[in-house]
């Protein structure tokens, strides 16, 4: 597993809770940490086998011009539209920084972060997978078949299950892009 850190990305924005907030704007800090496998691109040295820095900075960028009351908002709709645009995170960190906050005194900067692990084990064979344990999750979308699927339920709870043991129970191939 490796770290990704991309640190210290700067937007002028219009965040706040207090209306004057919203009109003059504010200074704002964004660093983002992926944890994810690069052995597939330190081997093969090509972009498209990695994080695309660019992608994440983009991504940064769009959710910070749209204004919010709460730099909770702002971490959280980052976080989550990172995770959805990389498949292969293990874990995802964010924290977004405001400089000068108006708190009535002399505060240099305010920060929240959110952070996310995605490694899980197998619910029947304790295999390490990843799973972001919601909607999107290719073991949920697989379970195609309702008694399978209550059967499922009835043995591991909301606990998911690797690609390998639903295909044991399902007893077909689970495809490779979920």
């Amino acid at each position: 597993m490796a770290l990704i850190a991309i640190e210290g990305m700067h937007f002028f924005a219009c965040h706040g809770f207090y209306e004057e907030e919203q009109i003059t704007g504010n200074n704002f800090q964004v660093d983002v940490y992926l944890e994810t496998s690069t052995t597939a691109a330190a081997s093969s040295d090509e972009l498209e086998k990695t994080i695309n820095y660019e992608t994440v900075y983009l991504i940064c960028e769009a959710v910070m011009k749209k204004k919010v009351n709460l730099l909770e908002t702002l971490a959280e709709t980052i976080s989550q539209r990172i995770k959805y645009q990389f498949k292969s995170l293990s874990g995802l960190k964010v924290r977004v920084t405001k400089f000068n906050p108006p708190l009535g005194g002399k505060v240099d900067k305010v920060w929240v972060e959110s952070s996310e692990t995605f490694t899980r084990k197998c619910a029947r064979c304790n295999k390490p997978m990843l799973c972001y344990k919601d909607d999107t999750c290719w073991c949920k979308a697989t379970m195609q078949l309702k008694k399978t699927s209550e059967q499922l339920r009835m043995n591991f709870g909301k606990k998911c299950l690797c690609k390998e043991c639903l295909q044991f129970y399902m007893g077909k191939e689970v495809s490779e892009e979920n």
